[in-house]
């Protein structure tokens, strides 16, 4: 679910501004998943602008504070999530870890770092949600030591329903800043992305699998 509405817009033109996000449905770019897709995006770029990110944590601060205000530790997902997770856990002035999507190979084997303690209640921050795996990933390994995991809030969400669906089995709640459908509104407006391609990328968004299905 989209946190503000008006924030999801202006958010959606800034990732565009700064190539953040890039939308090539007459190139597609080629995921490691295999998939091919139209869009790239890339929010680290967010850290390079302290007015947008700052605006970012400022967002997430206060989404939490009156969702959950209950939480004890900030938990960044590695490694996108942990500048904001940083920022974030600053601003409420919370313990912070991060978790990594395995344990480490070396020294003490840690997946979480910067120590957590069971019975503490998380939020866990991501960049980007996907097909969901990753979030739900770090959920699970938090979840195994004992934390209670509130929700997960990202900067952006594609809205794929696989993700959605994986979300709403486990009972954990989502929330982002801002989405696809969003995006490619911005897109069309500002000229990001010509009329003409909507239904090519409303087709990637529907069916990722598959897409293509016609000659591009």
């Amino acid at each position: 679910m989209i946190i503000n509405k008006d924030f999801a817009k202006e958010l959606a033109l800034k990732l565009l501004e700064i190539n953040a996000v890039v939308l090539r449905p007459h190139t597609p770019f080629k995921w490691t998943s295999g998939w091919s897709s139209p869009i790239y995006c890339d929010n680290r770029l967010t850290l390079r602008y302290p007015e947008l990110r700052s605006k970012l944590a400022d967002s997430f601060t206060e989404f939490i504070k009156k969702e959950y205000p209950q939480v004890d530790v900030i938990a960044g997902t590695s490694t996108a999530g942990i500048p904001h997770a940083s920022w974030i856990a600053d601003r409420m002035n919370k313990p912070m870890c991060y978790v990594r999507s395995k344990p480490k190979q070396h020294g003490t084997t840690n997946q979480i770092e910067g120590g957590i303690q069971q019975g503490e209640k998380a939020v866990i921050i991501e960049d980007l949600i996907s097909t969901g795996e990753s979030a739900i990933s770090v959920a699970k390994a938090l979840e195994f030591v004992g934390v209670e995991v509130l929700g997960v809030v990202s900067i952006f969400s594609y809205g794929f329903d696989q993700a959605r669906g994986r979300f709403e089995e486990r009972g954990l709640p989502l929330h982002y800043h801002t989405d696809y459908a969003t995006l490619i509104e911005a897109g069309v407006k500002y000229g990001y992305v010509a009329q003409k391609d909507l239904e090519l990328l409303n087709q990637w968004r529907e069916d990722p699998d598959t897409w293509p299905r016609q000659k591009i």
